[in-house]
């Protein structure tokens, strides 16, 4: 999994890369902290991501929680996999989520 932080001004845009399953999930959960201290919005761009596992829904529920005391958090670029996996979920319900 590669992980890509794009920072402008208090907003801050997260490209992640591969997958985010339990071996990755920690690395995930980690950058997201040491970003997001101080942003009022935060997107994260999945473009390029191949798989969620419950443990990345897991940290993008947290994270949800969190941007809502501070601003907003939205995901873009979500492809056909990843929004099947939102939808089996609910997620596609709880998250900003937009599509490719």
């Amino acid at each position: 999994m590669n992980i890509n932080t794009i920072k402008d001004n208090d907003k801050i845009t997260i490209a992640v890369e591969g997958r985010i399953d339990s071996t990755t999930a920690s690395e995930f959960e980690a950058a997201i902290k040491n970003e997001t201290e101080q942003v009022s919005e935060l997107v994260f761009d999945f473009k390029d991501l191949a798989y969620i596992s419950s443990a990345g829904l897991r940290i993008l529920l947290g994270t949800q929680k969190l941007m809502m005391n501070k601003g907003k958090m939205k995901i873009i670029n979500v492809n056909e996999t990843v929004n099947e996996i939102f939808e089996i979920t609910g997620f596609s319900y709880i998250l900003d989520v937009e599509t490719l």
